[in-house]
């Protein structure tokens, strides 16, 4: 897991649960109609909005995004690098045997085009279809959280103004104005806790993922193309050096010493 990602988690949820038990105990925040009304209204009015497939495809970017970790664009250069040194010493075909080594299916595919004999500009146009693509699911993936971002605050609302509702209706009793205005206000908090600690830094944590990956696929797509072009490995990495930040070329200079 993301190492930022696990942090924030912990701390986020640690902080709210501590300051629930310092002050009227957890269980006073524990209601599970509230709880229904909002995560089930936010699934409904998701599904209403989105077609089913890209609701249950968004999980599977989430997943990804907070499981598995990039490798370092430092470290994709130098194997850049290194295929290239591969590719002028024993001839293009000889990467056949660096795909086993290989889990990236995007990497895969590129290597795989180059040693069956495509042309160049069709080994580009086909890995730019499909960073084309990979942007397009980012973008659903991060629309759908945006969107459930919005909703969970406006259904946390709708519950409480349901609460307001049933407590306004026996207001004879003033015993009960209390314990009803409680209830009538966990939905709100419902509401924000969803919106403010998952949804809405799932969404700027896909974004991030989004430029991290594209950035990732052009330097493989110009690695490529460099290698399938017999540049030397040097002029390679000096090429694909463009690509990130002078900190980060610094990093990958001490890298080599």
């Amino acid at each position: 897991m993301d190492v930022a990602t696990l942090i924030g988690i912990v701390l986020g949820f640690g902080l709210v649960i501590w300051s629930m038990s310092s002050g009227a105990g957890v269980g006073s925040f524990i209601d599970v109609p509230s709880m229904a009304i909002v995560m089930g209204g936010t699934l409904a009015a998701t599904l209403m909005a989105f077609p089913l497939g890209k609701v249950l495809g968004v999980m599977k970017v989430i997943k990804k995004t907070v499981l598995y970790p990039l490798p370092t664009p430092q470290a994709e250069i130098e194997r850049m690098a290194d295929f290239a040194y591969v590719a002028r010493r024993e001839g293009l075909l000889a990467l056949e045997e660096k795909i086993k080594e290989l889990e990236d299916p995007f990497l895969i595919k590129g290597v795989r085009l180059v040693v069956d004999g495509f042309p160049a500009q069709t080994v580009r146009d086909i890995m730019g279809i499909e960073l084309f693509g990979m942007q397009g699911r980012h973008l659903s993936g991060k629309k759908i959280v945006d969107q459930m971002g919005t909703m969970a605050p406006s259904f946390g609302m709708i519950g409480t103004l349901m609460g307001l509702i049933a407590m306004l209706k026996n207001l004879d009793d003033p015993s009960q104005i209390g314990g009803g205005m409680a209830v009538a206000l966990i939905t709100t908090f419902y509401g924000a806790v969803m919106a403010n600690m998952i949804f809405i830094p799932l969404a700027v944590k896909l974004e991030a993922r989004q430029k991290e990956e594209t950035l990732m696929r052009e330097i493989m797509i110009e690695g490529i193309a460099s290698i399938q072009a017999g540049d030397k490995p040097q002029m390679i990495k000096e090429k694909l050096k463009s690509y990130i930040s002078p900190n980060e070329r610094a990093e990958l200079e001490d890298a080599k010493k």
